[in-house]
C-alpha cells in the first residue's frame, strides 16, 4: 500500500473530507493540506481535524504534493485545473472525484497538459445528502465501489496510488471507459 506524504484536497467536504479522514485512519498519509472557497468550512475542517493546514491553488501548497484530489463540483474543474497545471510538481498525480467523466477528461486534455500522464480520472460512488466539512465521516467509502477512468497516456504509478488510496479507504475499485461510466 502507497503511503502519502502530502495529500491535498481541492474541496474539503463531504466527499474531500472523507477521504482525507479515511486516509488518515488507515494511517495512509501523514500530511493532509484542504484548500476551498469558504473560510468557515476551513475553519471548521482545522477544528475536525480533517485537514493539518490550509493551502491554496500555489506552488507552496501543490508543488511538493505527492496527491491531488480535486473533490469541488465539476462545473469547477475548469478554473482549478487551469490554475493549478502551472504550479504541480513533476511528480504530482491529480485525481478527481466528479460524477461525470468524458466532459473532466475533456478539460484536463485542455488545461493539465504537462501533467496528463499524471491524472486519473475517478468517481466514488457515495455520498450523502449533506455537505461541507460537518458532514465527513471516515467510512464513507467501506464497502463502497469507486470507479477509475485511466487515460491511454497515464503512468502506471499513478494509477496504483489512485488505486491504492480508494482502496485504504475502503473502498472496491473497479476501471471502466469513459463512456461507459457516463452511459
Amino acid at each position: 500500500m502507497a503511503r502519502i506524504d502530502k495529500l491535498v484536497i481541492v474541496g474539503i467536504g463531504l466527499i474531500g473530507g472523507s477521504f482525507a479522514l479515511a486516509l488518515k485512519g488507515a494511517g495512509a498519509v501523514k500530511r493532509v493540506i484542504g484548500v476551498g472557497r469558504s473560510a468557515p468550512n476551513i475553519r471548521r475542517a482545522l477544528e475536525l481535524k480533517i485537514m493539518d493546514a490550509a493551502g491554496a491553488l500555489d506552488a507552496a501548497t501543490l508543488a511538493d504534493a505527492d496527491l491531488v484530489l480535486l473533490a469541488a463540483p465539476v462545473g469547477q474543474m475548469q478554473a482549478i485545473m487551469r490554475s493549478i497545471a502551472p504550479v504541480l510538481g513533476a511528480h504530482t498525480v491529480v485525481t478527481d472525484a466528479g460524477s461525470t467523466k468524458q466532459d473532466v477528461i475533456a478539460l484536463a486534455r485542455r488545461e493539465l497538459k504537462g501533467a496528463l500522464a499524471r491524472f486519473v480520472p475517478g468517481h466514488p460512488i457515495a455520498g450523502t445528502e449533506k455537505s461541507g466539512a460537518e458532514a465527513a465521516f471516515a467510512g464513507l467509502y467501506r464497502e463502497r465501489k469507486v470507479v477509475l477512468t485511466p487515460l491511454a497516456e497515464n503512468e502506471p504509478g499513478a494509477i496504483a496510488l489512485v488505486r491504492s488510496a480508494w482502496e485504504q479507504c475502503g473502498a472496491s475499485v473497479f476501471e471502466m471507459k469513459p463512456e461507459e461510466h457516463d452511459a
